[in-house]
């Protein structure tokens, strides 16, 4: 019996999907629900699983673009195909200090969405990486060991495109640099690659809001000297109470679902010519992916306590690094927070998630000189920047809101009393 492959629908309104890795080879043999190829939408990514137990004929390539419904393999259930291992399971032992554990830097602030520590307890244990065909015939030619990319990635499952953009960007003895002996500076060559679904769909989105959106952003610095000292301070039973780290990141969050009860039309968006204003706030959180970027939504943040927040925060994070996040998990949004400080930016103007009408830009913190009641301090200080609609948003809104942002960062205790000041609270002002 024939059973054919077809591709399957990632979700509404997508026709057409590419296929990424397969991790099966032609004439294999595989098992029911075995995981034998990854397909990408402009979305996601999403793997495909046999459907029955047989010998596979391979009928499409990887990089191919393909529409939905498409056959791109056949299994042949009387038949018995090869018995290598598409996804070769080997074990990498690693050592107490190349764990996934992420470096905490309470001075410096780069903790971020960048720092996601590995969902795996590897310490002193085994752990098994899956790896397809093609990326381990890639890893032999390139002298790239398994342990090498365990500590890149702090991730399990690779395929071509994680290997090539290893050798893009690995840092480590085997980084590109050193694989290929040429000297960049002496290099005339050029490489051409066919862009990702994912990154044609970007750059669609990326020209539309300029396009039609009245995009604006203001700008502001916070001091984080309160919220350093309340991690120096608690950083420790935080993580021994909740099993999670405390980033800057969760507090970003709580300081924007307060400040939006203020000025609930950056919580806005504009369908037709209807304005729709959410009484609740699902924060956008962007997460820089091996495949590109994406937004995963953290829901109903003004609910959630510091350590739900970071919990949420991590739990997407390793998915959209692993490839596995979903269309559940970046549809909807309200508002959007990014945070290019991870990578070293001072200041920068984020460019708004549509549907949405604003998205809040975080940045690297430095030590600066500031005016503190009249005399010079050094403080740890942030550029923070909103970027806007200003079809639905007015200048006093966006700076209102950013203003009390700033606030709440520099009060964190206000964020328990609504935003307001305590005192003024406990007296009814």
């Amino acid at each position: 019996m024939i059973i054919e492959v077809k591709v399957p629908s990632p979700g509404e309104s997508i026709n057409e999907v590419q296929l990424a890795t397969w991790l099966v080879e032609n004439n294999q043999h595989v098992e029911k629900d075995q995981e034998i190829v990854e397909i990408d939408s402009d979305k996601a990514t999403l793997a495909v699983a046999a459907e029955a137990s047989g010998k596979i004929e391979l009928l499409a390539h990887e990089g191919d673009t393909l529409e939905v419904g498409a056959v791109i393999a056949r299994i042949d259930t009387a038949a018995e195909g090869t018995s290598k291992e598409k996804n070769k399971k080997s074990p990498v032992t690693t050592k107490p200090s190349d764990t996934g554990e992420t470096k905490k830097d309470d001075d410096k602030g780069e903790k971020g969405i960048k720092e996601v520590s590995s969902s795996q307890n590897v310490q002193n244990e085994k752990t098994e990486l899956i790896i397809s065909p093609v990326a381990r015939k890639i890893m032999s030619e390139n002298n790239i060991s398994e342990k090498d990319l365990f500590d890149f990635f702090k991730t399990l499952r690779f395929g071509k495109k994680d290997i090539e953009y290893y050798l893009e960007n690995g840092n480590n003895k085997n980084s590109a640099q050193q694989i290929h002996p040429l000297k960049r500076e002496d290099s005339r060559q050029s490489k051409r690659q066919k862009m990702s679904l994912l990154r044609k769909k970007l750059a669609q989105r990326l020209v539309s809001v300029k396009n039609e959106t009245a995009m604006l952003t203001t700008f502001n610095e916070v001091n984080m000297t309160p919220i350093i000292e309340i991690r120096k301070k608690y950083k420790t039973i935080f993580e021994e109470r909740h099993g999670i780290g405390l980033g800057f990141v969760s507090f970003f969050t709580k300081a924007v679902t307060e400040a939006i009860a203020f000025f609930p039309q950056v919580n806005s968006q504009i369908d037709g010519d209807e304005i729709v204003t959410f009484d609740y706030v699902d924060v956008s959180i962007a997460v820089s992916a091996p495949k590109g970027l994406v937004v995963p939504v953290v829901r109903n943040a003004q609910t959630l306590t510091l350590a739900e927040i970071e919990r949420k925060i991590k739990e997407l994070a390793n998915k959209a690094r692993e490839n596995r996040i979903t269309l559940d998990d970046m549809q909807g949004g309200t508002f959007t927070i990014t945070n290019g400080g991870v990578f070293g930016s001072m200041m920068s103007t984020p460019i708004i998630n549509p549907p949405q009408s604003a998205i809040l830009g975080m940045h690297n913190i430095v030590e600066r000189p500031v005016a503190v009641n009249g005399k010079v301090e050094i403080h740890p200080m942030m550029y923070i920047a909103l970027s806007y609609d200003h079809r639905i948003i007015d200048g006093r809104e966006s700076v209102g809101f950013l203003v009390k942002v700033k606030e709440m960062l520099e009060n964190p205790e206000r964020m328990l009393f609504g935003g307001k000041n305590p005192v003024e609270k406990l007296l009814g002002l």
